[in-house]
């Protein structure tokens, strides 16, 4: 497995949109809007890729200094529960200081498993109950 960073405005991060689109805003009656998504080209994106040149896994992140805002993890639904997101996750902690995110309540398990913290009480957020969550990387 490889995680890649993409450039935004590619081939490579629209397929990496499309994979967050059909894993996590589709099932809640969502889609992203153009605006949303021209926001996104001050954060960097990551791919993990097994082999081929569809991504398996992705997230983007938003950098400020050391801490790292960590948004729309998703993984091919094929590829869940085989270590595809553990390994991304991973990948990534190695370049900054803490991470902050906000999970999806049926996630939370995930992010616990790896290390990371519960803070705060739930909040909705897209409309499902999410928690805030962090890790102190370095």
């Amino acid at each position: 497995m490889t995680v890649r960073e993409v450039a935004h405005g590619t081939p490579q991060y629209d397929a990496l949109v499309e994979l967050r689109r059909r894993v996590l805003r589709l099932p809640l009656g969502l889609d992203f809007m153009g605006e949303e998504l021209a926001g996104e080209s001050d954060q960097r994106h990551f791919g993990l890729y097994d082999g081929t040149d569809r991504p398996m896994a992705v997230c983007a992140v938003a950098p400020k200094g050391s801490v790292w805002k960590v948004r729309q993890v998703a993984v091919e639904p094929e590829a869940q529960g085989k270590g595809y997101g553990a390994f991304l996750m991973r990948a990534l902690e190695a370049h900054a200081e803490e991470f902050v995110l906000h999970a999806r309540e049926s996630v939370v398990p995930f992010y616990l498993r790896l290390g990371y913290k519960v803070e705060g009480d739930p909040f909705e957020e897209v409309g499902i109950p999410h928690r805030a969550m962090s890790k102190e990387l370095g």
